[in-house]
């Protein structure tokens, strides 16, 4: 079966720019990109152009997920695959292919409204114009292990589930059912692509409604100072902290949540372990952290706690 290889990139729709450049920046160490003023930027956290897509919208929401492939025949065997089983999947034209920063894309969509964008190979910077941040130390884990990961809120689970492992051909990698808070019980699942990050996208079912396509999106850091001096930059500028920084048992990562200017969490973190299929054991787990990440729910609101 042909699969996704990492999670290349991931596409935002926000309603304001501004704030989120300032805050992408100055608190989360990204570095300002590729823009269309007022329409549009990009957010570098490498050699490739981008690797996230912000674009203006009301939604403020999660719009697509980037899956990279390693060649041109590894793509095309993957669209043909999935034209095979049913799926709609139409070839975007060359304007947003280059608005997402790769030379060829083809798109679908799935059951809550998310869209799953396929290509094989990003546009890299200039050797001159190297990735800089103006506030971490280290950089960020990317390379063959792409972007980070996304926890989705789906409407159906096991519909999610299935086109997780059906569709894009993700494993899984381990579950876990436990307590948010006092009365709230949440499971999550977890699913890694062919490079082995521990997992690329999760899904969680939460026992309330919820106004997001997403929990939380993660980046990671490969310094883990970076991800205490990240706190600290919140507790500064009045970033509101989600959770606490704690540590998540299966997939190891020391982090803590914020609250971005769309109102949906990023996971900032280090130390996230890699998938060995060869060696890899599935493992249902009972807590969602062996230590730290307590709970700041917004006044009035309850909050779900996953990774």
């Amino acid at each position: 079966m042909h699969s996704v290889s990492t999670l290349g990139y991931m596409v935002l729709g926000v309603s304001d720019l501004a704030a989120w450049e300032g805050f992408a920046v100055n608190v989360l160490g990204l570095q300002a990109g590729k823009r269309v003023a007022g329409e549009s930027l990009g957010l570098r956290m490498d050699d490739y152009e981008q690797r996230i897509l912000l674009l203006k919208s009301d939604i403020d929401d999660f719009l697509a997920a980037g899956w990279e492939f390693e060649t041109d025949a590894q793509l095309d065997a993957y669209i043909a695959q999935i034209r095979a089983r049913g799926v709609e999947v139409a070839e975007a034209d060359q304007a947003v292919a280059d608005q997402r920063r790769v030379t060829r894309l083809f798109v679908c969509e799935d059951a809550d409204g998310i869209r799953h964008e396929f290509y094989s190979t990003a546009y890299r910077a200039n050797t001159r114009d190297a990735f800089r941040s103006s506030v971490l130390r280290g950089g960020f884990s990317t390379g063959r292990f792409g972007a980070g990961h996304f926890v989705t809120v789906p409407k159906h689970s096991a519909s999610a589930k299935a086109f997780c492992e059906d569709i894009l051909g993700l494993k899984l990698s381990d579950s876990i059912g436990g307590d948010a808070a006092p009365g709230m019980t949440i499971d999550v699942t977890f699913f890694h692509a062919r490079a082995g990050r521990h997992h690329s996208l999760a899904i969680a079912e939460v026992p309330f409604p919820v106004s997001k396509r997403i929990h939380h999106m993660m980046i990671e850091c490969s310094d883990a100072n970076d991800v205490g001096l990240a706190y600290d930059r919140c507790k500064a500028s009045g970033v509101p902290i989600l959770m606490e920084l704690g540590h998540h048992p299966n997939d190891g990562m020391f982090s803590f949540y914020l609250i971005s200017p769309s109102g949906f969490a990023i996971e900032f973190g280090s130390g996230g372990i890699v998938v060995d299929d060869d060696t890899w054991e599935v493992k249902r787990y009972t807590e969602l952290s062996d230590w730290g990440h307590k709970l700041n729910p917004p006044p009035g609101a309850p909050a779900p706690k996953a990774h």
